[in-house]
């Protein structure tokens, strides 16, 4: 690439690569901060409802950190040509395959302003003498704001050839239009899928969060789409990591025939909505499964599997993490801290309508356990189970899903 301003001095140099070297181990705290808003700012909502394009959108954006934090230690301030890898190319065929456009420009802008932010603070608190800090600043923003105008440049360059190649980008767009919620013909659909629409579906998101296990996330395909007689099955690639899926049929599939099945695959995870019929039971399912996904993402959960069924109650109280932490400990009092097998013990016997044999079936201990359980978590909660049971449950089911949000102490 040309360079567009002369090398900095040996001095200013050796300032900006001990800079870069410090923040290359800040990398994972920068990105945290730098995702959320550049995601808004793409202004696309296709990228907020999927959290597994959520997730390759922060991938791109600590590739790009770190090419930059990396080019300036081996070059300290001089032009830093953009990195567009195989993931990153594997994105942005996705994101053109579904029709997704998202604003780079708008949010360059925001990664911009605020790694300039984060920038100077650390020059500030870096560097006493005012020379030398006017030279690192001035000869770094050139380097960055190039970076960033470059950066943009490589991936309209990297979409219209994405755009140029993509062959299943009409059937996947269609797919695209009907869980959006487009009008959409049924037999118009039905021709171009090659999809029975006017019977039952359940809608699936199985994903990955290591791209190596992508033979595994085409095992768990394979295992959760084996044909029946009165089954039909519709697999939409949603990006290098994740995978939608359709079960249709006379009968509704069971989400736990479900669950079973891509047991043999491990590190894929899964998310099930509640079914419906039709096109539009097509798209609600569908948006009941993203939605699943995206709470076991925002409350960084191991959960393998999830029912949206089980856990909407859960996404509705989450969505202001704090605000979940702060009904949790109100709740549960020193129970959020206790033995789990009590908070599980009282948990279930709600579940179970108060039933202690039911719950002792469920699980498999004796009923005078559940009883003795049940009883000291009780003592333990600051809500009784016979004042708010809805609460109670609510509260144990958060902490289940999601047992770190103890630990954090606001968002």
């Amino acid at each position: 690439m040309d360079e567009l301003w002369p090398p900095p001095s040996p001095e200013v140099a050796d300032a900006i690569r001990s800079l870069c070297q410090r923040l290359m181990s800040k990398t994972d705290a920068m990105i945290d901060a730098l995702t959320p808003p550049t995601l808004v700012a793409q202004n696309d909502p296709a990228l907020l409802a999927d959290a597994s394009l959520a997730e390759e959108d922060r991938e791109l954006n600590r590739s790009d950190l770190v090419q930059w934090l990396t080019a300036n230690v081996q070059q300290p301030g001089r032009r830093v040509e953009p990195y567009v890898g195989p993931r990153a190319t594997a994105y942005i065929n996705v994101l053109v395959s579904r029709g997704i456009a998202p604003d780079f420009v708008g949010a360059w802008r925001v990664a911009l302003g605020m790694g300039w932010r984060r920038w100077l603070e650390e020059c500030a608190a870096e560097f006493t003498d005012r020379d030398l800090l006017v030279d690192v600043l001035d000869v770094s923003a050139k380097s960055l704001v190039q970076y960033a105008l470059d950066s943009v440049l490589a991936l309209r360059e990297a979409s219209l050839a994405a755009a140029m190649g993509n062959a299943d980008a009409e059937a996947i767009a269609l797919i695209q239009l009907i869980a959006g919620g487009a009008p959409m013909a049924q037999d118009l659909a039905e021709g171009r899928l090659h999809y029975r629409m006017g019977r039952c579906h359940t809608g699936l998101v199985l994903w990955i969060d290591d791209p190596r296990h992508v033979d595994a996330l085409d095992l768990a395909v394979a295992a959760v789409s084996t044909p029946a007689s009165d089954r039909s099955t519709l697999v939409a690639r949603a990006s290098t990591t994740s995978r939608w899926i359709w079960l249709s049929g006379a009968n509704i599939p069971d989400p736990y025939q479900v669950e079973q099945a891509m047991a043999t695959a491990p590190g894929v995870r899964g998310a099930v909505g509640r079914p419906g019929h039709g096109l539009e039971g097509f798209r609600s399912s569908h948006q009941d499964a993203l939605a699943a996904q995206a709470l076991v993402n925002r409350l960084t959960s191991d959960r393998q599997f999830t029912a949206y069924a089980d856990v909407e109650l859960i996404d509705a109280l989450t969505k202001d993490r704090a605000g979940a932490r702060r009904f949790v400990i109100n709740t549960l009092g020193p129970l959020a801290e206790a033995d789990p097998a009590l908070r599980q013990a009282l948990l279930t016997y709600v579940q179970c309508g108060f039933n202690t044999t039911r719950a002792a079936a469920a699980l498999y201990v004796h009923r005078n356990t559940v009883e003795r359980r049940v009883s000291r978590a009780n003592e333990l909660s600051a809500v009784k189970v016979e004042d708010n049971p809805a609460h109670l449950a609510a509260a144990l089911l958060v902490l289940d899903i999601a047992p770190g949000i103890l630990a954090t102490a606001s968002n």
